[in-house]
């Protein structure tokens, strides 16, 4: 069913989180004059598409429509899937890409750490490095690797992420995707300091996207800067819903985001932010 923007924000107040132009959050009301959006995305993550004993094809099935019909209602200009798209054994890696094909949009994948491929094997199949940067509109997006080809955890390379920080000072608005928090705020975090410090120092920083901590559907906040999570799109465990993150920039330059939990037709989390 079709929700009207006004509506739908009506559904969704208690978890929706505004960032406004100078990084500070502030109250989103369904009252206010609605923003024109400029560019539209949806975050999902951890499908872990091959795990033993689960439904992960049935899983994939359900998220991929659910991600069709946001297109559909209210547009989406890509989507970005952040690490672990499968389980372990390899085998998986390109029965995942079929599977992510059938979205019928742009998208952008990151690796995680169930992601047990080299990078000369997952190149070749998603047309995508371990790390890469790209732009849409006035935003730029710098995706960090987290994890090596055996999946041990790792913090991304330092060096490069300089070298993108600085290439994007003065984009307008410039996001993170890595699948692993660079933090020990949750257990799976993997704390990588000298990388918070780079991004406490990057002006233009609106928001760092995370999965990998599947019952961890919120933000947290550290030196004015947002760490989101989108919950988890497949395994068995996380939390009790597997939804997905919209992030909507405004032309204003406010950066409004919420999590979607879809197949329980409520529209966001329970979580006070």
């Amino acid at each position: 069913m079709y929700v009207s923007r006004r509506d739908f924000l009506k559904l969704t107040l208690k978890g929706a989180v505004v960032i406004g132009v100078s990084n500070f959050l502030k109250s989103c009301t369904a009252d206010a004059t609605l923003p024109k959006i400029s560019l539209r995305f949806a975050i999902a993550s951890d499908g872990h598409y091959g795990q033993p004993e689960t439904q992960y094809e049935s899983y994939h099935n359900e998220m991929i429509t659910w991600i069709k019909s946001e297109q559909k209602t209210r547009g989406i200009d890509f989507t970005f899937i952040n690490g672990d798209l499968f389980h372990d054994d390899v085998v998986f890696l390109e029965q995942a890409k079929k599977q992510w094909d059938t979205l019928g949009m742009p998208y952008y994948v990151s690796h995680g750490n169930h992601d047990i491929s080299d990078e000369s094997n997952w190149q070749q199949t998603w047309n995508m490095p371990w790390n890469f940067a790209f732009e849409k509109y006035d935003a730029a997006f710098v995706v960090l690797n987290t994890a090596d080809d055996e999946g041990n955890y790792i913090c991304p390379d330092i060096e490069w992420t300089k070298e993108q920080l600085t290439h994007y000072q003065n984009t307008k608005n410039l996001f993170i995707f890595m699948h692993i928090t660079p933090f020990s705020w949750t257990s799976g975090g993997s704390p990588c300091p000298e990388l918070v410090e780079l991004f406490d120092n990057q002006k233009n920083l609106k928001a760092v996207f995370h999965g990998h901590d599947h019952n961890e559907d919120n933000v947290k906040q550290y030196n004015n800067k947002y760490y989101f999570f989108d919950s988890h799109t497949g395994s068995d465990w996380g939390t009790a819903y597997h939804g997905y993150r919209i992030v909507e920039i405004a032309e204003s330059g406010d950066i409004i985001t919420y999590q979607m939990n879809p197949s329980a037709q409520q529209h966001v989390n329970n979580n006070d932010i």
